[in-house]
């Protein structure tokens, strides 16, 4: 693994690979039909939609060719990372993970994912996870890396625990309610640092 020079944490490289687990992360490209297909189909599943509220709704193309555009401004300016999530042997698109509100004094960041539907069930979002905090907190150079969920939302606090991202506590009315954005709701928070064990991921 690359050595880390703790005080000098590097950007985000928005050309780098990461690869493990049976998954290959890799940028989007907002040219590419396919890749702004599954952004759309990901950020308007109704299960998404459920525990997620963006402050911009991507509702049609449009919308999706712009939000893909954000994250990828975010990448150049160093605030986020954003990777597609990849099977190693078909390349096919799985999901997406990003390590967004990047803080390089502080060396904190938060990540958050989303799974494409038909993939749910087969540990994608585990081994995406795994290999991202692993990046996030050697070859970035960050000290914290957080991981905020919806209340009820047990899916995604069994994957960060199996993670290493142990619950710290409730922040409460820390994220809008589902589809509203003049109703908040109750936020587990659980994090890993940097000097935590690496967790066993089959």
């Amino acid at each position: 693994m690359t050595d880390v020079k703790r005080n000098s944490p590097a950007p985000p490289d928005s050309s780098r690979e990461l690869h493990g687990h049976g998954l290959r992360l890799c940028s989007w490209d907002v040219r590419s039909r396919e890749h702004v297909e599954a952004w759309l189909r990901g950020l308007t599943d109704p299960d998404f939609r459920q525990w997620n509220t963006p402050l911009k709704t991507v509702d049609n193309w449009e919308d999706a060719l712009a939000s893909m555009r954000s994250k990828a401004a975010g990448v150049a300016n160093g605030t986020n990372a954003s990777f597609r999530i990849t099977d190693a042997e078909s390349g096919g698109t799985l999901g997406h993970i990003g390590v967004n509100e990047i803080d390089h004094v502080l060396r904190v960041a938060r990540v958050g994912y989303w799974i494409l539907p038909e993939v749910r069930g087969r540990g994608v979002a585990s081994r995406a996870l795994a290999l991202t905090a692993r990046w996030a907190l050697t070859d970035l150079g960050l000290n914290r890396l957080e991981l905020g969920h919806a209340l009820g939302h047990e899916a995604s606090c069994r994957i960060a625990e199996r993670c290493g991202f142990p619950f710290e506590g409730t922040l409460r009315g820390a994220m809008f309610e589902a589809g509203r954005k003049d109703v908040f709701r109750d936020v587990h928070l659980h994090a890993r640092i940097a000097s935590d064990p690496e967790p066993e991921i089959p």
